[in-house]
């Protein structure tokens, strides 16, 4: 019998895509030549604002900035925790303008902003689950930076080597369900990292690599919902069965960028 759960009103930041493109290639999801449908863009974006509002979470939006075409991944800026800003250094040069426009947000919202001193791309490789923040690493976020995010937030931090260059960041591999549960893709992870997240989350979900190259892992829950890609069928079956709620939303369009649900969603956690 499924548990009797509680959805937590969440806070996020979202940047619209207006200059949504892929104009190179970062990530093995990314062709320059492939064509992205800006107004296709617009419309999944607008839409999962809408399945944001309409399960009753806050959503707040920064200004775009032309020539920066993947600062819709919202989620890649920083990570929000406590109140406190632990910011971005991105591993790419052509996304690192994207963490001046994000600070000056921050700021303005009345947030320190800690700048870091080693490559983290915010909650694509940081995800806080209860006690912990599971930190990626191996293409993008370095260890130095787990080490720094430890010393700035004072919780544990957990390091997870991630394998697959498919599942570059750590939120194409893993999301959180609620304070004591997780979801994710086993063979995305080195044996070492299997095994820790298996003696750390024995009752884990566990995705199927299509669900997984579905951006089914780029899901975002609040304890009930899970905002999630419909193609992730098996995934969604899944949870239903332990008593979530899957919202499915399509974001194919940003799926070329090598994206998803969670990149567009930055939360910002007091």
């Amino acid at each position: 019998m499924p548990e009797s759960r509680l959805p937590q009103p969440r806070r996020f930041l979202v940047c619209e895509p207006r200059h949504f493109a892929v104009q190179y290639a970062i990530n093995p999801w990314m062709h320059p030549d492939v064509r992205v449908d800006v107004d296709l863009a617009q419309s999944q974006w607008r839409t999962l604002i809408s399945a944001y509002r309409t399960h009753g979470h806050t959503v707040e939006s920064v200004e775009p900035v032309a020539g920066l075409p993947d600062m819709v991944f919202a989620a890649n800026s920083a990570l929000v925790l406590r109140g406190r800003v632990f910011g971005s250094l991105f591993h790419a040069p052509q996304r690192r303008p994207e963490s001046t426009a994000y600070d000056t947000w921050f700021k303005s919202a009345g947030f320190d902003v800690h700048r870091p001193e080693s490559v983290v791309e915010g909650e694509g490789d940081l995800v806080p689950a209860g006690r912990y923040v599971l930190a990626g690493t191996g293409f993008r976020t370095t260890r130095e930076a787990h080490r720094e995010v430890q010393e700035f937030f004072g919780v544990p931090v957990i390091s997870l080597e991630l394998v697959d260059p498919y599942f570059y960041h750590l939120d194409t591999a893993l999301f959180v369900l609620d304070d004591d549960t997780i979801v994710y893709y086993p063979e995305a992870f080195s044996p070492g990292s299997r095994e820790v997240l298996e003696w750390l989350y024995p009752d884990a979900v566990l995705a199927t690599r299509e669900d997984a190259l579905a951006f089914g892992l780029n899901s975002v829950s609040d304890g009930l919902h899970v905002f999630i890609s419909p193609e992730a069928t098996v995934l969604a079956d899944r949870l239903a069965r332990r008593g979530y709620i899957p919202v499915p939303v399509d974001l194919s369009e940003f799926h070329k960028a090598g994206g998803g649900i969670k990149c567009c969603t930055q939360e910002l956690r007091s």
